[in-house]
């Protein structure tokens, strides 16, 4: 049984693997998501017959309650609800490891056998993130619905207040170690729930995909300790999977904004993006009409989308790929831009235009198009920001300045759509809005781009 037990743990950790690796392509990525599904079914039934549990009608109960909540979930969300639905189920990830961790301190002091110090640090480990993630994240979802304003939210001594937590978790974290004192445990627990609070607040909307990104990576870290506490070889090889890639996944985040990890979590980018924050704009946003958009399209011979979250808001992306297509049989180059923090998580436009098989080939990322934005005729912007906001190498003063952008405002002409002239999630103004080339196509992005394909029509 014992070898049945390794070798299956074995299989599982192979379909993790795969499932991973045929997530990086949009042809394979369905297959990739089962392939891991189908590992993590068979490393649940592995667990459950090693402990004992053989009771097969409460496990296809579980199974099924499990199935159809998440199958609930998956037919009812939205495409603009994705991000908060991946913050609660990173902060579910954590909550599991802190119920995991916490069980395992409990059978422990019931036992009446002094657990080892090493069994006590993964317990320590397996809470503290887990409650630092599962909070966190709770704060994640509250500030991408809405619920909660997207702006940093700071006050007078946070940073200090935040590292006496952070003293007084690691000085309880220690005492438990060293011999499993229950108070020490519980003060672990709401401090790490507190810290994870406060460690989110004070981050900005404009930082949510990296966010979400370190909080994925903290949920499979947590998940690899309590593997640990609980001597479970396939929760620690998923959990190492998940938090290596989420780590990775927020270096590429802060790489593409260039900012370092550090600034992220403690700069408070939120806070400095309100009360006009750099250089005074001039000028005014110039409207063009749906039919004059139509006539410069109509002779472009190069039209790049570049797409954001009011995309997503309109679900837009199926008159994207339309309107795409009768742009290449009129004779234009199309292509769409993909800005590595576009949206409101990591991939966000990726997956909203796959949802609308969009040509894979078609979408480009930033560093290949940039080159020859100066050569491109017309870029359709829908509902970005930050990411075309050439204030980012014009402005010193200006909180995005140094990140890299698409420079559409590089472009022969420029049409932004936007339901309003309010700024975007990070409050920042758009300094592309006001420039010379660009034309503001105010209005719902779906009914302004369905409104452009029907002047072709015509």
């Amino acid at each position: 049984m014992e070898q049945f037990i390794n070798i299956s743990y074995i299989v599982a950790s192979v379909l993790f693997i795969f499932g991973i690796k045929m997530l990086g392509s949009a042809d394979t990525a369905r297959k990739g998501n089962a392939l891991s599904a189908g590992g993590m079914l068979l490393a649940i039934v592995v667990t459950l017959l090693k402990q004992g549990i053989v009771d097969f009608p409460m496990i296809a109960i579980g199974l099924l309650i499990g199935a159809v909540i998440g199958g609930f979930w998956a037919k009812k969300v939205q495409m603009t609800g994705m991000p908060e639905l991946v913050a609660l189920f990173n902060g579910f990830g954590g909550l599991a490891s802190v119920m995991v961790g916490w069980a395992e301190f409990q059978r422990i002091s019931a036992s009446g056998v002094a657990g080892t110090a090493v069994t006590y640090t993964a317990i320590v480990l397996a809470v503290l993130i887990g409650g630092i993630t599962f909070t966190g994240s709770l704060i994640a979802y509250l500030k991408l619905s809405g619920k909660m304003g997207g702006k940093a939210t700071t006050f007078g001594g946070q940073k200090l207040l935040n590292l006496l937590l952070f003293v007084i978790l690691v000085i309880a974290g220690i005492i438990t170690s060293m011999n499993g004192n229950y108070g020490a445990f519980i003060a672990v627990l709401f401090v790490a729930l507190l810290l994870g609070v406060l460690g989110v607040i004070p981050i900005g909307g404009g930082d949510m995909p990296v966010v979400i990104a370190l909080l994925n990576s903290l949920s499979g870290l947590a998940a690899s300790a309590a593997g640990f506490a609980i001597n479970n070889n396939v929760l620690v090889v998923a959990g190492c999977l998940v938090g290596a890639s989420g780590l990775i996944l927020s270096t590429i985040m802060c790489k593409a904004m260039n900012r370092t990890l550090g600034n992220v979590l403690f700069g408070s980018f939120g806070a400095a993006a309100g009360g006009g924050a750099g250089a005074k704009v001039e000028g005014e946003m110039k409207p063009v009409s749906v039919q004059d958009a139509y006539y410069v399209l109509e002779a472009a011979q190069s039209v790049v989308f570049v797409p954001g979250y009011g995309m997503a808001v309109a679900q837009a992306q199926h008159a994207v790929k339309e309107l795409g297509e009768i742009l290449e049989k009129n004779g234009a180059e199309v292509r769409h831009a993909i800005h590595p923090v576009a949206g409101r998580m990591p991939g966000h436009m990726n997956v909203l235009l796959a949802e609308a098989d969009v040509p894979y080939e078609q979408l480009t990322e930033m560093d290949d198009v940039n080159p020859i934005m100066s050569t491109v005729d017309v870029a359709i912007v829908i509902g970005a920001n930050d990411v075309v906001n050439p204030a980012a190498v014009e402005d010193e003063t200006s909180p995005i300045y140094g990140m890299p952008i698409i420079n559409v405002h590089e472009a022969k002409t420029v049409f932004a759509l936007k339901r309003g002239e309010g700024a975007g999630f990070s409050g920042l103004v758009n300094t592309l809005f006001f420039r010379p080339s660009t034309r503001m196509l105010y209005g719902d992005a779906k009914e302004t781009v369905t409104s452009l394909i029907a002047e072709f029509k015509d």
